[in-house]
């Protein structure tokens, strides 16, 4: 796979898909957060910029957040969302 290309809407969609709620939108960043639906420890808040291109370092650095354990994965799972 080359390199990533998704939006923020991108990815908020397929976050907002697989048990991550929006808690805030603040200036041209959405928060949202995912809490374990057995597990009470594992919570996880991603902020996602709202740009049409997320830099590749950035997806990683929302990736990690959201719990992926394989980045090349976890941008084709995006990719399957949208």
């Amino acid at each position: 796979m080359g390199a990533p290309d998704f939006s923020g809407r991108d990815v908020v969609k397929a976050l907002t898909k697989n048990r991550f709620a929006i808690v805030d939108r603040t200036g041209s960043h959405v928060k949202l957060r995912y809490e374990h639906p057995t597990n009470d420890d594992d919570i996880r808040v991603v902020s996602v910029p709202q740009h049409d291109r997320i830099r590749t370092g950035t997806l990683r650095n929302i990736a990690d957040q959201s719990g992926a354990e394989d980045f090349e994965k976890w941008c084709q799972w995006i990719d399957r969302q949208c």
